[in-house]
């Protein structure tokens, strides 16, 4: 084996073992959870981030289910790191809306994984958080009109 696939596999083994970390302690921020991973991870966590928060900067920022969430009158999305992908959670409606556009990436009924060794796909973040934005919001009319009439 030489030193270029040694450095590999220590590299995988040491964020193998940070992520595995990651499930037994619960981060109290956004930033706390994203501090616990590697450098590379990081910035790709950040970045989701960032352009979360751009399409929906009224949104807050929070820990559910031990992954960072934006919410907006209810949950948003979620994002989270996992050993071979970033997970991106928008919500079932989030993903049907954008059919053609999540294609190429492993989906789940409300989720979309983004491969470590691929560009995050910012542009189609952003049209789903906008569209959950929207959706969000609609909903939160209906209701108070709903309340208005009874």
């Amino acid at each position: 084996m030489d030193t270029k696939s040694i450095a590999l596999k220590f590299r995988r083994s040491n964020v193998e073992l940070k992520l595995r970390s990651m499930k037994t302690t619960k981060a109290e921020s956004i930033d706390a959870y994203i501090a616990a991973f590697p450098a590379d991870i990081q910035k790709r966590l950040e970045t989701m981030r960032a352009t979360i928060r751009k399409a929906a900067p009224q949104a807050k920022e929070d820990i559910k289910y031990a992954i960072p969430t934006f919410t907006l009158n209810g949950n948003l999305v979620h994002f989270a790191a996992f050993k071979n992908h970033i997970g991106f959670y928008p919500a079932p409606t989030g993903i049907e809306a954008f059919k053609k556009e999540k294609a190429p990436y492993e989906a789940g009924k409300g989720s979309l994984q983004f491969p470590l060794d691929s560009p995050l796909p910012l542009a189609l973040v952003t049209k789903i958080v906008k569209y959950r934005v929207s959706e969000n919001l609609k909903k939160t009319l209906a209701k108070k009109k709903k309340k208005a009439t009874n």
